[in-house]
């Protein structure tokens, strides 16, 4: 009986590897196959199409189409582009530290930041490029004017620009440095005893910098932490685990990763000693908040670490790899999905399923899966990371998105700091009502016009009982709700002035204290900042929220749906 037992196992075995050998060997010669159809179809599409084929712009044009049928975040870098790779991983380039954007034709500096050549040089938001090194820029594109202001460190470049208040162009000479994009880019107090800090981004040091931002706010008397990642898109996996185990105990799982090459699943654990496990933090999230930005505030939320506040993250639990090509190209490839302590995976959008018509789903809340934190707290897969406390991101109005789209906001705080040598400091700042009146006379002759949401359902209704013969019955009507919309659209500049005047208020600020004092205009109306100190505020709350019972959004599986 045993032997009949060893004979029958064997055979399995060999059956088994068989078929193994088949199923191999049938991959490898569909693959021989279609590289095969691919390099002919291109050789006779090269040979006899009417026009004349570009064949580096032919092949990246069905790369790309391949790698999208994937994800959208398995890339072809070809060689032209691997400096622009490398600045995204390692946050430096060589230039002069300012952004730059076309808008009407014009090239105009949208900002200088703070320390770097272009502020020290004395470019100002506002200019308007006319010439890089004397090439007129009228017709280049935003890639074009990114090439021509990057270059080598202590490099000269020269600029002509007009400027607001000046009747002839200016030239500013410019000498290029190694600029370093922050990761955090700013730190400070909002209290007495609390501190903040943002993390825009996942590059090399980015824990480092983390670390130092707290040291600081530490020494500064902060016994409480807001620590703000809203939008942030996320970068290097290994920063995310460093940063996470600033806060958690050595030697606890960080976050897994599984793949389809074993071997390169591997389980990353807090290896150094933390900076401290016991003060309070809240982390801010926000609906852009994704992939590197989840592992830390999942991570958090996993051990009981942190109460997250704001909205459900991204939901981008993948991981990628670059592999080296042929002619110094490289390949970012997918090659894995990670899991935070919990064991769940954040991922929301299933890329290996897609429907007939080649759309894609997301996981439904009915088929989440419940997980629990250290503490026995309810979490759950499939969908991004739910905050504990929920701040939905409030709509601005019409007349608002407007004055942003148009640059109104953008181009007054330009004239304004040409009329105005000092302000206030950035958080004491405020626009008088004689301030804002100016602005209101700014606008007059500026196209701000838009349709809201109820002159559209209007236009809708009306064309429906067109439609249906019954526009003469309801006419009158239709006339009377019209002009009522359209007067009470008239006093949009006065119904969202407080709105539009924090806006305004921060893009002024930025004119005199750059980047960090915009960040710093916005504490006294920012709703997730105004709630993390509430939460921070109140122990009770905070100490409820981290328990088993507590009544947290994260308990439940729609939690975090924008609405």
């Amino acid at each position: 009986m045993r032997n009949k037992s060893i004979v029958a196992g064997a055979f399995l075995s060999g059956a088994a590897l068989l078929v193994s050998f088949r199923s191999d060997n049938e991959r490898y010669f569909e693959i021989a196959k279609n590289l095969d159809i691919f390099a002919t179809l291109f050789k006779e599409v090269n040979t006899y199409y009417v026009d004349e084929v570009p064949p580096a712009k032919l092949v990246k044009t069905g790369i790309d189409a391949m790698l999208k049928s994937l994800d959208p975040y398995t890339n072809y870098i070809p060689e032209d582009d691997i400096e622009d790779f490398r600045t995204l991983t390692t946050g430096q380039y060589g230039g002069i530290g300012a952004v730059v954007v076309k808008r009407n034709g014009k090239t105009i500096v949208q900002a200088a930041y703070e320390g770097y050549p272009a502020q020290k040089a004395g470019l100002l938001p506002g200019d308007e490029i006319l010439t890089i090194n004397s090439v007129n820029v009228e017709k280049k594109n935003n890639s074009d004017i990114s090439k021509l202001l990057k270059g080598q460190a202590n490099s000269l470049v020269k600029l002509m620009v007009t400027r607001y208040g000046q009747d002839a162009p200016v030239e500013i000479n410019i000498t290029r440095d190694k600029i370093q994009v922050d990761n955090v880019p700013y730190y400070g107090m909002l209290t007495n005893d609390i501190g903040y800090f943002q993390l825009s981004g996942f590059t090399v040091d980015a824990g480092k910098e983390v670390r130092m931002a707290l040291t600081k706010l530490k020494e500064q008397g902060a016994k409480k932490i807001v620590f703000d990642i809203r939008d942030n898109p996320g970068g290097l996996l290994n920063e995310s685990v460093n940063i996470s185990n600033l806060f958690v105990e050595k030697g606890l799982d960080i976050v897994s990763t599984k793949g389809k090459v074993s071997d390169w699943n591997k389980t990353y654990k807090a290896l150094d000693m933390p900076l401290d496990t016991q003060i309070p933090v809240v982390i801010i999230t926000s609906s852009r908040s994704a992939s590197a930005s989840e592992i830390v505030s999942g991570v958090l939320q996993d051990y009981d670490r942190a109460v997250v506040v704001g909205e459900r993250t991204f939901g981008k639990g993948l991981v990628q790899a670059t592999r080296p090509l042929s002619y110094n190209s490289q390949l970012k490839v997918t090659t894995a999905k990670y899991y935070i302590p919990s064991g769940r995976c954040i991922q929301e959008i299933d890329y290996a399923h897609r429907a007939d018509d080649g759309t894609l789903g997301k996981v439904p809340d009915s088929l989440r899966t419940a997980f629990k934190t250290q503490a026995g707290r309810t979490v759950y897969d499939g969908g991004g990371v739910a905050p504990d406390v929920e701040v939905v991101d409030r709509e601005i109005a019409d007349i608002t998105r407007v004055l942003l789209q148009k640059s109104y906001l953008f181009d007054y705080a330009t004239r304004y700091r040409a009329e105005h040598a000092t302000i206030a400091p950035a958080r004491q700042f405020k626009l008088s009502d004689a301030d804002y009146a100016k602005f209101t006379d700014y606008l007059k002759g500026k196209d701000i016009s838009y349709s809201t949401d109820a002159e559209k359902a209007i236009n809708d209704l009306t064309k429906k009982v067109k439609e249906e013969k019954h526009y003469d019955d309801v006419k009158t009507e239709l006339e009377a709700m019209r002009r009522k919309v359209s007067t009470n659209k008239g006093n949009d500049l006065t119904r969202f002035k407080p709105e539009i005047r924090d806006l305004l208020e921060q893009e002024i600020v930025s004119r005199y204290y750059f980047q960090k004092g915009q960040i710093e205009a916005t504490f006294d109306d920012d709703p997730n900042i105004l709630m993390a100190m509430s939460v921070l505020n109140d122990p009770n709350r905070y100490a409820a929220l981290l328990r088993p019972n507590g009544r947290a959004a994260s308990a439940t599986k729609g939690a975090g749906t924008a609405k």
